[in-house]
């Protein structure tokens, strides 16, 4: 095991500081899906439509995509603690007032405020903890920190679902108030900024704070639009949108992504800092972030559909399959940040995960419509402990070689990626899905002929027995092309599943010499750097 940490300049442990902003980071991570397995109670509350209410997410993804790039910027001018305290109470009023809303308008308005809130808290948690705690034990920081990124998605659909059914819909945005008052008092008690920060925003201060607002109108413009086109663009038939939606969303995206990149290189003081990419091992980092996060909220947006479409579970049962990954997760992260405390070099285990992720997600695209409940629960194992592996020495990889400055603006940029790239997973495997299920469908229908012998016995064997059943010989041969009809379409899907876990593995394996272009990641940085 790790030494314990010592105690900070104010006397208090590091365990407990890295307790304070997980425990807010935990509350918004978990409200990007806690309201997903809601969606048609909070229709039916609102006397909405459905589709409309899929803007309860859209509208939290976006304004948490805006606000991620700018929290190093806005640690700077209000200071880290003020702003991390600033976001823990305008969520927590959010939260409450999404429970209380009484339209949909409403309801979207406070998602909104809750996304800006929230979406400060994952980097302001992952700088406080890098800043808290020395190099070699880092690791063991960042496996605290993984937990609450990467274990709140697999539990907040199941929350989610028990919370609404058993109370109200309204009960998964009251759940944050007295969890945020908690997280309040100890952020208070607990969190100071650091000599470094407090050096950068009195000099902040002294110079004129000079807000960039053409780097943040473009972060909105083009964030907000990728962000909506991600989570609407399958819905609306993505580039054949006849209305134009989605090609205006991708000129705006283009525009502002494009627009803030080329602005940041251009001003010095900008919102956001992209020069951060030119450290080899915090932009091999980023790109393999996007694409594992992709992977993996891919898997959780198609895990529930075979579950539940293909073998017949229903949600909590699916949701009780689908938990023992979650524990994998945490048996598997404090390992993790146990064996970099040891001076292993985070390469190998990153190298080491990516496979075993690939494994684990082609375990699943190997999955039949007869496997056992415990033949489910074992590739998602797998595929966690590879998502484990992966997570600890990567986000600290990330930041080994930044100052402490420079880590200041790229921990918000690292937190945009990842959860750019859950979105972007989660788009991915719902076209890829569906693009699949028709080109299966359009197989299986080929070899549906009058020539095709075992069909034709097949038929026949069904329709003598729904005639047995029902003493009409039509309805008997109507109900066996049904029949057969239902096999088909299940065996399309089911196709179009595996087809997806098969690519989500060879991305994954694809990912692997991208670590060779990272430099020595052990738990202190090279010397001379």
């Amino acid at each position: 095991m790790s030494p314990p940490a010592e105690p900070d300049a104010d006397g208090h442990n590091p365990w407990l500081i890295a307790a304070a902003v997980a425990l807010p980071a935990f509350m918004e991570v978990i409200d990007t899906s806690i309201a997903n397995v809601a969606l048609r109670y909070i229709a039916g509350g609102l006397s909405a439509a459905s589709n409309d209410a899929e803007w309860v997410i859209t509208s939290y993804l976006a304004a948490n995509a805006v606000i991620l790039p700018m929290s190093g910027w806005l640690s700077t001018a209000l200071g880290r603690r003020n702003y991390v305290r600033l976001c823990v109470v305008v969520f927590t009023a959010a939260s409450m007032a999404c429970g209380m809303a009484t339209s949909l308008p409403q309801l979207i308005v406070f998602r909104c405020l809750q996304g800006l809130s929230g979406g400060g808290l994952q980097p302001s948690a992952q700088g406080v903890m890098l800043d808290t705690f020395p190099p070699a034990k880092r690791g063991m920081a960042m496996a605290v920190f993984g937990m609450t990124v990467m274990v709140a998605p697999i539990l907040g659909p199941t929350l989610g679902g028990w919370i609404t059914e058993t109370y109200s819909w309204r009960w998964i945005f009251y759940i944050n108030v007295p969890t945020g008052l908690l997280a309040l008092a100890m952020v208070t008690a607990l969190i100071h900024d650091p000599p470094y920060l407090q050096r950068l925003r009195e000099q902040t201060l002294r110079t004129g704070l000079r807000v960039d607002w053409v780097g943040i109108g473009l972060l909105v413009l083009g964030f907000a639009c990728l962000e909506t086109m991600l989570s609407k663009g399958e819905q609306w038939d993505w580039f054949g949108d006849p209305f134009g939606r989605v090609q205006g969303l991708a000129l705006g995206a283009a525009v502002g992504v494009g627009g803030v990149v080329g602005w940041s290189l251009w001003r010095r003081n900008a919102v956001i800092d992209v020069r951060v990419f030119r450290d080899r091992n915090f932009a091999a980092c980023s790109v393999i972030s996007v694409c594992v996060f992709g992977v993996l909220y891919g898997t959780l947006m198609l895990l529930p559909g075979v579950l539940q479409s293909l073998l017949g579970y229903d949600a909590l049962n699916a949701g009780l399959v689908m938990s023992p990954s979650g524990l994998a997760s945490l048996a598997m992260l404090p390992v993790v940040g146990w064996l970099l405390g040891k001076k292993v070099d985070g390469r190998l285990l990153i190298a080491a995960g990516l496979g075993v992720l690939a494994y684990g997600n082609y375990v699943l695209a190997h999955y039949n419509l007869q496997i056992s409940p415990g033949q489910t629960i074992t590739p998602q194992v797998i595929q966690r402990i590879g998502v484990s592996m992966i997570f600890v020495p990567l986000n600290t990889a990330a930041f080994l070689y930044l100052s402490p400055e420079q880590r200041l603006r790229a921990t918000g940029l690292f937190s945009l990626l990842r959860n750019e790239g859950g979105s972007v997973g989660t788009s991915a495997s719902q076209t890829l899905l569906e693009r699949r299920d028709q080109f299966h469908l359009a197989r299986l229908t080929e070899s549906i002929t009058p020539f095709d012998q075992p069909l034709s016995s097949r038929l026949d064997e069904l329709t003598a027995y729904f005639r047995q059943l029902t003493g009409d010989p039509a309805g008997a041969r109507s109900m066996a092309w049904a029949a057969i009809d239902q096999v088909r379409q299940a065996q399309a899907l089911s196709l179009a599943y595996f087809d997806c876990f098969y690519a989500f593995a060879i991305l994954a394996a694809c990912l692997i010499p991208l670590v060779a272009l990272m430099r020595k990641s052990v738990s202190a940085p090279a010397p001379g750097h």
